[in-house]
């Protein structure tokens, strides 16, 4: 019989479930290559991993969101990553076994930036899907979506009376504690230590192994 009761854990999912940095830097540098603009180092890149396109190739052309030019780096970008993520995302080792004891204990969903187009391939394509109960994620447009409007998707699916938000980048935490959940945040992501910090996550963990542990001791928390 199961034991899962009526708790929650929402996971991000690049940085956190999986390594996505190979593809991602590649692709954005693709885009900015396929317009004449100079390519970055890769690991300049990284702190692009999480945030919507639209503000990243903002800022890497200067332009506004809504030009032409931004718009089309994502087009481009979104063109060759629906091919090279299936092919060079792979999964944070530990996190498989993580994930099956979270979920004797826990309902799991997938609360991610990344178009829902692009999530739900991979996390077939690596092997998590079958972990989760939901994948909340926006739709594909050039838009980009408030991480708290994400992560409230996924609570209004298959949240109970408590739930805990595990995320790698600080619009992880503060999306949310604007969804009055508390949150805990990965030093193994795109994240730095100062910019998790500063978020005011309601713990910290460096290792996977640690995630279970840390999300009890919230949960215990919440109800004593």
């Amino acid at each position: 019989m199961s034991t899962v009761d009526e708790s929650a854990v929402l996971f991000d999912l690049d940085g956190v479930l999986v390594d996505s940095r190979a593809p991602i830097t590649g692709c954005i540098n693709h885009a900015l290559t396929a317009h004449d603009l100079p390519t970055r180092p890769a690991e300049s890149l990284e702190r692009f991993i999480g945030p919507p396109l639209i503000g990243t190739f903002a800022e890497l052309t200067g332009e506004a969101p809504d030009s032409a030019l931004v718009l089309s780096c994502v087009s481009v970008y979104r063109t060759r990553y629906a091919d090279v993520s299936l092919r060079e995302t792979t999964v944070v080792p530990g996190m498989p076994a993580v994930l099956l004891e979270l979920a004797q204990r826990h309902r799991l969903a997938v609360a991610t930036s990344k178009p829902l187009a692009y999530a739900e391939p991979i996390l077939a394509t690596v092997g998590l899907r079958s972990f989760f109960q939901w994948c909340a994620a926006p739709e594909l447009d050039t838009s980009g979506e408030d991480k708290a409007v994400t992560i409230a998707g996924a609570l209004e699916r298959i949240a109970g009376s408590r739930a805990v938000m595990v995320g790698d980048r600080a619009l992880d935490i503060v999306g949310a504690h604007r969804c009055s959940i508390p949150a805990v945040a990965v030093t193994w992501g795109a994240g730095t230590v100062d910019e998790l910090r500063g978020a005011d996550p309601d713990a910290i963990v460096d290792v996977p192994d640690q995630l279970p542990g840390a999300i009890a001791a919230i949960m215990d928390a919440a109800t004593s």
